[in-house]
């Protein structure tokens, strides 16, 4: 007969159905995201929504189907992605979905601080360890304060999700509905094949300006990750970072990365959420090395700037002349958010011999096969800047890298042009000296 926590486990065990009648017109939601979505309460969510008016669905990026921002949908459900990913981005662009832009750093105080009040939680947990805890797994960061400002927190019990160490627990006895299921977490590699030559070349230059002992932050993509092939002759490197992918193994199992010269959690890798393969879970689970903490820990600049020579490492979709970087819009076409870019490039800079890095392929081709140059005269009207002018240090692409920090205008405008595609480069030029900043 079950006693303690496992008799309080099964008098909330129930269906993802059941679970979701307890939404009403008019809630809030807190959707846990990355790779973690919960799918089969979202599929119920899903089905149930023409009963609902004016449900809100609030995350950050989502992997996965997005039938919740389906046409259909309008008047039932709506999201407002905090970061807009893929999967969402159209409904966001055609006016059907709601944006709010916010620092990854400050995402959860959001809820904490009940500027958006959250009657709901959906989350995705780990089987319960013998005294009852749960962990929230590869999605700790952004889903532990939100989860625990909720009204109600209704969770599905997964035993592929990975027992992940860190700040990442919650008791049995603080969740109200359990939906047991058994699936494969999504997946998302950061690298799906072999590095074009411009990643390789970018990742190198990246890689020369990382010395030993250094802290090192990933953000999203193809270029973080091919950065770590070419960290195998460095020592003893260490990670405090929002999220981390694969690539993290190899150097870990090859004795590079150590943490062992962290001046903060030494001997750990600090992160909030991973984003990888079925590999990545596996090497987590219940592995000592990893700590997941909430985000607002993580990402905070003021935390971050307490690692020697912490490294970020950002993207951007374009930078001006001047510096000013713009990573979340095309213009005014919103496309993703300023995730913890501007958090690490701060932090970062504060860092006793800290290297903030924004590093980016030199072009982009558009849809109809045209060039177009990713460092331009102005960024494109209505265009967000994310880090600014007066942040920016690093700018990497695949012709080298333009060190902007203490610069005058007039020298990151030819700092940046010799880095640009090379026919690119007279029109900059022209550019510049019309703008009399050469």
């Amino acid at each position: 007969m079950p006693t303690g926590w496992s008799r309080i486990y099964e008098s909330k065990v129930t269906t993802a159905e059941e679970a979701v009648r307890v939404i009403k017109h008019g809630d809030r939601i807190f959707l846990t995201g990355n790779c973690s979505v919960p799918q089969v309460l979202m599929k119920a969510l899903v089905e149930r929504a023409r009963e609902l008016e004016n449900v809100e669905i609030c995350h950050a990026l989502t992997i996965g189907a997005s039938d919740y921002v389906a046409p259909e949908m309008e008047g039932h459900i709506r999201a407002n992605a905090l970061f807009i990913g893929p999967n969402v981005r159209k409904a966001v662009q055609e006016g059907r979905a709601d944006f709010t832009p916010v620092l990854l750093s400050e995402f959860t105080l959001l809820f904490q601080k009940g500027i958006l009040p959250v009657d709901v939680a959906f989350v995705h947990l780990s089987p319960p360890d013998e005294h009852g805890f749960c962990s929230y797994g590869i999605e700790t960061g952004l889903t532990k304060t939100p989860a625990e400002s909720a009204r109600i927190i209704i969770a599905e019990v997964n035993p592929n999700m990975p027992r992940c160490l860190g700040d990442s627990f919650i008791h049995v006895s603080r969740i109200d509905y359990i939906v047991p299921v058994d699936y494969p977490l999504m997946e998302l590699p950061m690298l799906t094949g072999e590095p074009s030559e411009t990643i390789l070349r970018i990742a190198q230059y990246i890689a020369e300006l990382i010395p030993d002992g250094a802290t090192i932050q990933m953000g999203i993509g193809e270029i973080p990750d091919t950065v770590l092939r070419f960290l195998r002759n460095k020592k003893d490197l260490g990670v405090h970072t929002e999220l981390f992918s694969d690539g993290v193994i190899d150097l870990v199992e090859a004795g590079v990365i150590t943490n062992a010269r962290k001046t903060l959690h030494p001997g750990k890798i600090i992160a909030g959420f991973m984003l990888g393969t079925r590999r990545l879970y596996e090497w987590a689970h219940d592995n000592p090395i990893i700590e997941l903490r909430r985000t607002e820990y993580v990402n905070d600049p003021f935390v971050i700037a307490q690692n020697y020579r912490q490294v970020a490492i950002n993207s951007a979709i374009e930078v001006d002349l001047t510096g000013q970087v713009c990573a979340d819009s095309i213009g005014p076409k919103l496309y993703s958010g300023v995730g913890g870019q501007l958090d690490f490039i701060y932090g970062a800079s504060r860092s006793e011999g800290g290297v903030p890095i924004i590093a980016m392929p030199s072009t982009a081709t558009m849809k109809d096969g045209t060039l177009v140059s990713r460092i331009v005269p102005m960024l494109k009207p209505g265009a967000g800047v994310v880090t600014t002018r007066y942040h920016v240090h690093y700018v990497v692409t695949e012709y080298g890298v333009a060190d902007l920090y203490g610069k005058t205008i007039r020298q990151r405008a030819q700092a940046l042009i010799r880095i640009a595609h090379p026919d690119f480069r007279d029109e900059l030029t022209r550019a510049a000296k019309e703008l009399n900043y050469i």
